[in-house]
């Protein structure tokens, strides 16, 4: 017995990942993360020289 399953295609072309089967529900979340965003504070620069040292560093520690 075969089940076939069928997924909705990523919201755009921003290859933005399905989070809700339903598009309405899909699209409703992602425009509450574009808002989010947009209302958030731009990074300082120590804050980006952080957050890089954080993600170089994980990826070091994956690689060992």
């Amino acid at each position: 017995m075969t089940a076939t399953t069928t997924t909705a295609p990523a919201e755009g072309n921003l290859g933005r990942p399905v989070r809700h089967p339903d598009p309405v529900q899909n699209a409703a979340y992602w425009a509450r993360i574009d808002a989010n965003v947009a209302a958030a504070p731009e990074l300082t620069d120590a804050q980006r020289v952080r957050l890089r040292g954080i993600f170089q560093q994980a990826a070091i520690k994956e690689a060992a």
